[in-house]
């Protein structure tokens, strides 16, 4: 097999979130985003350090999982739901199994896994989109959606894109034919000539409130980077008026009675930047008021265009149970709620808690934080804004329980261990990349914590990813007594004898993809006290250089070595 080769095969493994693995005559082929069961054509993308990676070119034969007949009319181009061809009964069904998975590879402490709690709305559940202004290819014609499946740069148009309320793909459609009437440009990445660039709809599932902001940049010709200019730039007299014709239009269009909600206000948003990003460089007011307003287990929280905010409301509901049913009875205690975004979190423990401390590093979100808890008469809610690594230096005591709830990219590891410091006798961890967790668990363990349990909360369904709470409890160091052993008193050899090298190097490569050499097994081995026999890890020459195990290496063998009980 090499580099260019096309080839038929089918997916016999499946790790959250997207990953698959086809067995072709012997060797494993990573591709990406296929469904357990599916016979693929799939061409070779990379051969390398015994590592394979394919690409999906054709569906031969579908999972039997994939039961769905009446999938999104977008699927078969859009690059958002993988698993709209599922029935929602296998979508959680392959999520648990992925989840289990990937958390039972995580530790090898017990733990209670219980299962994936669904979504209450599996259709038409989110609160929020960004469409991308582009082409549906090369010099085509406008388009306002999805970014095209396997395509960084052509869009699909999605009228009826079903995980949205039709109001989402009603605002897109009438944004999209006003600016190809007037033939607008969009921002081009590679030229950085452009106008349009997204378009941001969010509404309340509470309320049916709907806040719109169209993002473009400052120019209709070249936009020049805003690092090398000294002073921002500027909105032209033609650009200005051409987006307040486009927020005419769109209300009264929708004052027509066409939406299931209304219109709760219309913005524009100016963003310059070269990233490929909706970022906010300026925000202008145009119709209506800022905000709307979302109520989740009966507190209400005002909304502004880049409020963090989950996007699944009904789902949110039953995150936040979950993890309030975690923490158990917080009466009388401190809890801090790090990364607490516009403080949904903090506010729902606060009527059961002492105090609640939320740190954001999002001044806005801090000041809606702020601003929601006045409003809900919660009065021992405090909002810090500023960065949780540096933050968390400056709170003077230890909280008895602590709330986390990350970007995607999980916490920053210089961040954890100061955060672990705190000694809270309970963490709940939420986490919107599960991957993210499984690393940070890893420094919360030898930090003295145990995960006691966790669960998957679908907040995401029709795609892969999902959400899980995990309690993690301090251990209690005043049971534990500390014995001195010396390695020479234990007899070590049964543990060697637990798995073969044979064993160990299958067990890494099947979960790695890494080929590991018997002197490595047994350099890491004797590392971790395990005897060896005489002859291992030693040099027949006297100044014979021994190459080293390399640090991803060294880490997969520890895990192999764990799997077996072997430490």
């Amino acid at each position: 097999m090499k580099k260019g080769d096309i080839l038929k095969g089918q997916i016999t493994e499946s790790h959250f979130p997207d990953s698959s693995y086809i067995d072709f005559e012997g060797e494993k082929v990573l591709i990406k985003k296929g469904i357990l069961g599916q016979t693929v054509e799939f061409a070779v993308t990379k051969k390398r350090k015994g590592k394979l990676e394919g690409r999906a070119l054709n569906i031969i034969e579908k999972s039997q999982l994939e039961d769905n007949e009446n999938p999104c009319i977008h699927y078969e181009v859009c690059g958002g739901c993988t698993y709209q061809t599922l029935s929602y009964e296998n979508q959680l069904k392959l999520k648990n199994e992925q989840l289990k998975a990937l958390m039972e590879g995580a530790t090898d402490k017990d733990f209670d896994w219980e299962g994936v709690i669904p979504s209450p709305k599996y259709l038409a559940y989110r609160n929020k989109m960004e469409f991308s202004f582009g082409d549906e290819q090369k010099d085509g014609d406008l388009a306002l959606g999805m970014h095209k499946k396997g395509s960084h740069y052509d869009i699909v148009n999605v009228f009826e894109c079903k995980i949205v309320d039709s109001d989402f793909t009603k605002i897109l459609e009438l944004t999209l034919n006003f600016f190809k009437e007037r033939k607008v440009s969009y921002f081009h990445k590679n030229s950085h000539i452009g106008f349009l660039r997204h378009l941001l709809i969010r509404r309340s599932e509470y309320t049916g409130e709907i806040l719109v902001s169209l993002v473009t940049t400052s120019s209709f010709g070249f936009v020049e980077d805003p690092n090398s200019l000294p002073e921002p730039s500027v909105l032209g007299t033609a650009e200005e008026v051409l987006i307040k014709e486009w927020a005419d239009y769109i209300k009264s269009e929708t004052d027509k009675g066409i939406l299931n909600g209304s219109i709760g206000g219309i913005l524009h948003t100016k963003n310059d930047s070269y990233a490929d990003a909706v970022l906010n460089q300026g925000t202008t007011l145009l119709h209506g008021k800022d905000y709307i307003t979302e109520r989740l287990n009966g507190l209400d929280f005002k909304i502004t265009p880049f409020s963090f905010f989950q996007t699944n409301s009904k789902g949110a509901e039953v995150l936040y149970n979950v993890a309030g049913k975690y923490l158990g009875d917080t009466a009388g205690k401190s809890v801090f709620d790090l990364y607490s975004g516009t403080g949904t979190i903090a506010q729902l423990l606060a009527s059961e808690s002492e105090k609640v401390y939320g740190v954001e590093i999002v001044e806005e979100a801090v000041e809606a934080a702020i601003e929601n808890a006045k409003k809900n008469g919660l009065d021992n809610c405090e909002f810090i804004a500023g960065d949780v690594l540096k933050v968390v230096d400056t709170l003077g005591f230890n909280p008895d329980v602590i709330i986390l709830d990350p970007p995607r990219d999980g916490i920053h590891p210089k961040a954890l261990p100061k955060i672990l410091e705190f000694g809270a006798k309970k963490i709940v961890y939420i986490s919107c990349k599960p991957t993210s967790f499984v690393r940070d668990l890893k420094i919360m363990e030898a930090a003295g914590y145990r995960m006691e349990k966790c669960v998957g909360v679908d907040m995401f369904p029709n795609t892969v990813n999902c959400e899980t709470v995990a309690l993690l409890s301090k251990l209690n160091v005043d049971k534990h007594i500390d014995v001195e052993i010396k390695l020479d008193e234990l007899d070590l050899t049964s543990a060697e004898s637990k798995a073969t090298y044979a064993q160990i190097k299958e067990y890494v490569w099947n979960k790695f993809g890494l080929k590991v050499p018997t002197l490595y097994i047994a350099q890491i081995k004797k590392k971790c006290g395990i005897k060896l026999r005489e002859h291992y890890n030693k040099s027949k020459k006297e100044k014979q250089v021994i190459p080293q195990c390399t640090p991803e290496k060294e880490e997969a063998i520890m895990d192999a070595l764990r799997h077996f009980k072997m430490i």
